[in-house]
């Protein structure tokens, strides 16, 4: 649904981009309109909180905002709220500016000097107050349609760099695995070379990719008749680590150690040489037909104005760095190089640390995934298939926190990584000439350590504020907490009669940020949406100054928000793991560890290599279908799985009731029979007459079968192999006594798709009986939009009479376990429009309680 502006009578845009053209316009009946709309927002703000202060420090870092006749501009004043406005700045995003310039498009607008607006007069009686009562009717069908576009769902326009000579090919050579076959010395065409069979393959793999023990593995082989019995040439781990060291080609660099001495310390280096990482990157095989050699620009419109964000060739900094190098080397192949740090802790009591340090490369989708001369020159490189191109790999990213982010920077705890500070600070480095002391003296002055020539000063095109902290947005204990957070706020009553809603909207903003922050794709609108969350929670995050919760705002990961955005555009969102040391400290003897990690990780990585070696023999020659990057999904794909044999076999109806708490399921099932047996009918049955008929039931059975569990699973719906994973469960099990006494019942909330009355079965329909069924007491149905002022949907029970409203529904109409986020319930109730939930055991909810779900399996039930 389009909107119009009231000023110049344009009306394609959406709520949120009637907003920006108001404040990004040039056309001075628009500008007219903004203006009057803002001084009539202040004075609103005003009116309704007369006592509380209004003008907040949006920054979030530093010190308390001074008076703004005095604030300095630029980072250190109002930077977050200007950032809205530096992105259009009149560049088009590939101008020629300096290398640590990044730009931003502006937004289309209409010519002011080829149109006028017909009658003026209705700008100047249009206020501020029409713009709201359309943002507030259509808020929740814009966010709708902007999380539409985001996920492609209508299409995604590509726009090719312009020149075709970027990421071009030069030429072809032999490709990857057969490269690799080559420097097996296999003259026995032995599929499997150099293990005898494939029942020896089989074996050293899950040895070396499950985690067994070296000691383990030897004990098991000695037992007596078990190396015979499965035809093995190796009898302990000594001999499979040899056939693994001598007989598999070394597909990946090998570790390398150095010494260095640090204020008289010496430190042991195990490193990989960086280029040999790039080629067994780029090269990888199975990476060939996903990697991305040129960048692009993503639309997920015809008109080209939302911009989509997702894998890193869609960013800003590949187009923008693409125009740079073509300057010095026209035709090549960006390869944007990207480290991740993190102190990681291998033991949970002896406080041992490693320091590892993991390398990626751009060109490979973010969902699979130093030598400054070759950076500028190139050398040629082949990728998994064969095909050679003049490659430049170009430092890009570092992926860390905030104290990795301060060791690379070289600045200290309190500062910001990313901000520009003033040039006069820089003359601190000035002072090296003047000794030693007055360097540290100066550096300290200037908030930076006194480092001299950090590692990133020689590479090219590098921008080290290209660091990025979107590493990890929470953990496990985080993200649960979220859930809850905004719903417990809700209502509440504040000491000194301070305004709650105050409370409301600074929760609100930040989690609707952390949450829009962790989408796997974002457009040009989605970011907006980012930047108005964190603005309403600068807007009131002063309530925890007055509740004495806090005294200011200096938290360098609140400033960093800031950043998120204009990261985001550049270089996309990444995730890294660091498992790899905390695996290879295990699978050591704890004595001398780092050498036998480095020998773990490069057995595993040879194991891992000959694997798809012997799948690429085993598959045979098959035919590449062309790959073509796109947004990933971000809709509910998921599939429902639930166990073979059921948890408790024979549940008598009785016990439901009483230890699963399903009071109404005789009534249930009984109705949902009739409507089976009367499916068929031409007229479908009334709510009164299917009572009538149910009495008429009478079950032929005393017990049923019942599943605890029923879990909803990834699909791999971009092809790249991904292993299955658990995404979301749903679980209801019944009260058990236990020592300490009577463990209560579980049941949870899930979200049931009906197409219709739930009480009324179309008729004339042929109806297949499933096999699997739930057990559910309803909620009442979603209103139209969320609460307006915190965005949830209130639920309350639904009844009947007084009583509760139970029904029995196939599983498979449980299609998807929203996880109680605001976002996500509220992206859920708008695309459910005939969707209710299943009854918590509150009176009232938003959203975030348990409800009555059993799992029943009834196969072949008659009248």
């Amino acid at each position: 649904m389009s909107t119009r502006c009231p000023a110049c009578f344009r009306d394609d845009f959406t709520v949120t981009g009637l907003s920006q053209h108001l404040a990004k316009s040039r056309n001075p009946h628009c500008q007219a309109l903004y203006h009057q709309s803002r001084s009539q927002l202040h004075t609103s703000e005003q009116q309704d909180e007369p006592d509380e202060s209004t003008a907040p420090d949006p920054g979030g870092y530093g010190e308390d905002k001074p008076d703004e006749s005095t604030a300095p501009d630029g980072p250190d004043g109002d930077e977050f709220l200007q950032w809205g406005q530096e992105q259009y700045d009149g560049s088009d995003g590939d101008g020629d500016e300096d290398d640590e310039e990044w730009n931003f498009e502006p937004e289309w607008e209409p010519p002011v000097e080829e149109w006028e607006p017909p009658i003026e007069e209705q700008a100047e009686d249009m206020g501020m107050d029409t713009i709201e009562d359309l943002a507030d009717e259509d808020e929740h069908r814009t966010h709708q349609d902007i999380q539409a576009r985001v996920q492609g769902q209508h299409g995604c326009v590509v726009v090719p760099y312009p020149d075709p000579r970027a990421g071009q090919q030069i030429t072809r050579c032999r490709a990857a695995n057969a490269e690799y076959e080559a420097h097996l010395a296999n003259e026995e065409e032995n599929l499997y070379h150099p293990f005898a069979s494939k029942m020896e393959w089989e074996v050293a793999r899950w040895v070396k990719l499950r985690g067994l023990s070296s000691t383990a593995l030897s004990d098991l082989l000695a037992i007596e008749g078990v190396s015979e019995r499965l035809s093995l040439s190796f009898k302990n781990a000594n001999e499979l680590n040899a056939i693994v060291d001598h007989g598999l080609p070394t597909g990946r660099p090998k570790f390398k150690r150095k010494q260095i001495v640090v204020a008289g310390e010496a430190f042991d280096i195990y490193y990989h040489d960086v280029i040999e990482c790039i080629k067994s990157l780029y090269g990888d095989p199975d990476f060939a037909k996903y990697l991305a050699f040129a960048p692009e620009r993503h639309y997920s419109d015809e008109d080209e104005t939302v911009r989509l964000f997702h894998d890193m060739h869609t960013g800003k900094w590949w187009w923008d760095t693409q125009k740079k190098l073509d300057q010095h080397s026209p035709g090549g192949t960006i390869i944007p190089i990207i480290i991740s740090s993190d102190k990681t802790q291998v033991t949970l009591f002896r406080n041992k640390s490693v320091y590892p340090v993991y390398l990626t490369i751009g060109n490979i989708p973010k969902e699979i995934q130093r030598k400054p001369s070759h950076g500028v020159d190139g050398l040629r490189m082949a990728s998994g298939d064969g095909a050679l191109r003049r490659c430049h790999p170009l430092f890009a990213s570092f992926i860390g926190d905030y104290p990795e982010q301060l060791l690379v920077t070289g600045i200290k705890f309190g500062e910001c990584p990313k901000c520009d500070i003033d040039v006069d600070e820089m003359d601190a480095l000035a002072a090296l000439d003047e000794g030693n002391l007055s360097f540290v003296r100066a550096c300290s002055a200037a908030g930076i350590k006194p480092i001299v020539h950090p590692f990133w000063e020689d590479l090219p095109f590098t921008n080290i504020k290209g660091i990025t902290c979107l590493s990890r947005i929470s953990g496990t204990e985080h993200a649960q907490i979220c859930r809850f957070l905004l719903g417990i706020v809700i209502g509440i009553r504040l000491p000194n009669d301070l305004n709650a809603g105050r409370l409301l909207r600074a929760v609100q903003g930040l989690l609707d940020f952390l949450y829009l922050a962790q989408y796997p794709c974002h457009s040009s609108e989605t970011l907006q949406l980012l930047d108005d969350a964190l603005n309403l929670f600068h807007e009131n995050k002063d309530i925890f100054v007055d509740l004495g919760i806090c005294s200011n705002f200096n938290l360098p990961k609140l400033h960093a928000a800031r950043h998120y955005p204009a990261m985001i555009m550049m270089f996309i969102h990444r995730t890294t793991s660091h498992r790899f040391a905390k695996d290879a400290y295990r699978a050591t003897n704890h004595k001398d560890e780092f050498v036998q990690m480095t020998r773990w990780l490069e057995r595993k990585e040879k194991i891992l290599r000959h694997d798809k070696y012997v799948n690429w023999r085993c598959a045979g020659v098959e035919e590449t279908i062309p790959y073509h990057s796109r947004p990933p999904d971000m809709t509910f794909c998921r599939l429902q799985s639930v166990a073979k044999h059921p948890s408790a076999k024979a549940i008598s109806i009785d016990k439901l009731v009483e230890d699963y708490g399903a009071t109404y399921f005789r009534e249930a099932l009984a109705r949902y029979i009739t409507q089976l047996n009367h499916a068929s009918d031409p007229i479908p049955l009334c709510s009164q007459t299917l009572d009538v008929l149910a009495q008429d039931v009478h079950f032929p059975f005393r017990t049923l079968p019942v599943f605890h569990k029923v879990k909803w699973l990834s699909v791999d719906a971009r092809g790249h192999g991904d292993a299955t994973a658990t995404l979301d469960s749903v679980h209801a099990r019944p009260q058990q006594s236990s020592g300490s006494g009577l463990r209560p019942r579980r049941s949870d909330t899930a979200l049931v798709s009906i197409g219709g009355n739930p009480d009324v079965v179309s008729g004339g329909i042929e109806v297949k009986v499933p096999t699997h069924f739930a057990y559910i007491e309803w909620f009442e149905p979603f209103t139209l939009a969320p609460d307006r002022h915190h965005g949830l949907y209130k639920l309350s029970r639904s009844l009947h009479s007084g009583e509760k409203v139970a029904s029995i529904v196939p599983l498979a109409n449980i299609e998807v376990f929203p996880d109680g986020t605001p976002p996500n319930l509220r992206s859920c109730a708008r695309s459910w429009s005939k969707a209710f939930l299943s009854a918590p055991l509150g009176e009232d909810m938003f959203w975030s309680t348990s409800s009555e779900v059993v799992f029943d399996d009834m196969i072949g039930v008659d009248e």
